[in-house]
């Protein structure tokens, strides 16, 4: 699943989460799901059921101030198995976070864990995010924990299989030959290698799986006897997989922005080209509409044109990057692809592509890609670690080759940038099964889902087919919503956030019964 630098719900979605938003939303009717555990301190008692030789509980962690990572936030680290089949073997760490409850004992809610996505993205500043975002009744009701999964961020070890695979301007995504395609071959070819020069004992355990038995260490660790979960994008998916694996565990769940468990995840990311390419499609009509701002063409088809050209002369004469590498066609791309992951950067990218091509001024443009663009490599590493392993990928160069060309017939936009970045599943030293996991709502409590029908990231069919594996689950939808991740938005959508803060303090669910429960309107577009 291509990203920019976080993905799915990570960095872009980290930059415009809203603060103090209130307990509200556009119908106040619903019905109130059952909670296993009860509500209370009552979920927050001594944990049973173990880790399957994970942490054992109790486990005492030892919680301390870490300003560093995030304002009021704890922080912690815990030692799991690198194999949960020999769970007397070999440890790694996974560094955990803590916004901690402050309702009074009898009103807590116990643990709810939050991911931003990725795989990769780290997750200990996220807890104070989502603190801030819901509303602060609510908040108050939880420790909210993030956590680093593992190979990721502050968690040891982490990984780098080669810190400069971004370090310099990369070869053109879309290759002009086939030599040219070759060149990009070898580059996958030999980041899979340092992966496992580096890290073969590793790379074999870092499957969803392991990730999810992570999280249940995590449960045990904290002594509760279920967890609640808040996830987005990749986190949703991992919320799928703990939820089949442990399902009387999980007290309350949300999922927003839903990956699609039958695609993971070869199919999957060619699903996400189609839908990016509406995407870029809007940009352009809504840059379209503004060109007294911009002046890049009164029609997406004009502004198309200009993003084209500019791509071409970046192909020519890549921008000086100031600190970092050059910026070229795919640096290019990667800076405009978080303007697919939420609208509210389009008047930024609008600007940034004016001032490069009307006023030969390439620092908005520099700016974007520095904060936005840049890839980061661990990132990066954890992304293939556990995507490339989660289910088999081919193995014969020719199929992710004819597979591109015809979607980039179609749908040009991402589909050889999507390919690049998985590429190194085609010589992955873990081979994954066949299929990937069957996942199963049976004996889950009820989830609530929350989906914009035109996302990029995870497409809304996709969010459909999960619904269908999710029998309890209420699908609340935002009809023309495109951003990636539908809660905690600035501006907020307060029918959105409204179904979250309900379901999070009480358990309560929109009432519709069918695939699609509610729907909320989608927020406004931004203005220049």
């Amino acid at each position: 699943m291509r990203r920019p630098g976080l993905r799915p719900a990570g960095r872009v979605l980290l930059a415009v989460l809203a603060t103090g938003l209130v307990l509200a939303g556009c119908t106040s009717g619903g019905t109130t799901g059952s909670s296993p555990s009860g509500g209370g301190a009552a979920s927050a008692g001594t944990a049973s059921g173990g880790a399957g030789g994970g942490a054992a509980a109790g486990t005492a962690l030892a919680w301390r101030a870490c300003p560093h990572v995030a304002a009021g936030l704890q922080c912690a680290s815990l030692q799991v198995p690198l194999s949960y089949a020999r769970p007397g073997g070999r440890k790694i760490t996974l560094a955990l976070s803590r916004m901690p409850a402050t309702a009074p004992a009898g009103r807590r809610q116990g643990a709810l864990l939050v991911n931003p996505g990725g795989p990769g993205g780290p997750g200990r500043a996220f807890a104070q995010q989502v603190a801030s975002g819901l509303s602060p009744s609510v908040a108050a009701d939880y420790d909210i924990i993030g956590f680093d999964t593992r190979g990721t961020g502050a968690s040891v070890p982490s990984l780098h299989c080669d810190p400069g695979f971004f370090a310099t301007a990369r070869p053109d995504y879309i290759p002009a030959s086939r030599a040219a395609e070759q060149v990009l071959v070898g580059r996958a070819r030999s980041y899979a290698a340092d992966c496992q020069r580096k890290y073969g004992w590793l790379l074999p355990y870092m499957t969803s799986q392991d990730l999810a038995r992570d999280m249940d260490s995590i449960r045990v660790a904290l002594g509760q006897r279920q967890i609640s979960y808040f996830a987005f994008s990749y986190g949703t998916y991992l919320g799928q997989v703990y939820g089949t694996l442990f399902p009387s565990r999980v007290r309350r769940m949300v999922l927003d922005s839903t990956v699609d468990p039958a695609g993971v995840w070869y199919a999957d990311n060619f699903g996400q080209d189609y839908a990016f390419q509406g995407r870029i499609a809007a940009f352009f009509a809504w840059t379209a509409g503004y060109d007294a701002s911009y002046r890049l063409g009164a029609t997406a088809a004009a502004v198309s044109r200009a993003w084209h050209q500019a791509r071409a002369q970046l192909a020519r004469h890549p921008i000086p990057g100031g600190e970092g590498p050059l910026i070229g066609p795919d640096e290019f791309d990667d800076t405009f692809l978080v303007g697919g992951y939420n609208d509210q950067f389009w008047p930024l990218l609008a600007t940034a592509l004016a001032a490069y091509l009307r006023e030969d001024d390439a620092g908005p443009l520099r700016q974007l890609y520095e904060e936005e663009g840049v890839q980061d490599e661990n990132e990066f590493a954890v992304y293939n670690a556990v995507e490339c392993s989660d289910a088999a990928w081919p193995r014969t160069w020719a199929t992710w080759d004819a597979a591109t060309r015809r979607v980039f017939a179609a749908a040009p936009y991402e589909a050889w940038d999507n390919t690049w970045f998985n590429a190194a599943c085609a010589f992955w030293p873990v081979r994954g099964p066949a299929q990937p996991m069957k996942i199963s709502g049976a004996g889950l409590p009820p989830v609530l889902m929350l989906q914009g029908t035109l996302d990029g990231a995870t497409p809304y069919q996709g969010a459909l087919a999960a619904r269908r594996r999710l029998p309890t689950a209420r699908l609340v939808t935002v009809p023309g919503g495109g951003n990636h991740g539908q809660s905690l938005e600035q501006p907020a959508n307060t029918c959105v956030d409204g179904y979250l803060n309900r379901y999070l303090a009480a358990g309560t669910l929109p009432g519709g019964t069918g695939l699609v429960s509610a729907t909320c309107p989608a927020g406004p577009l931004p203005t220049p």
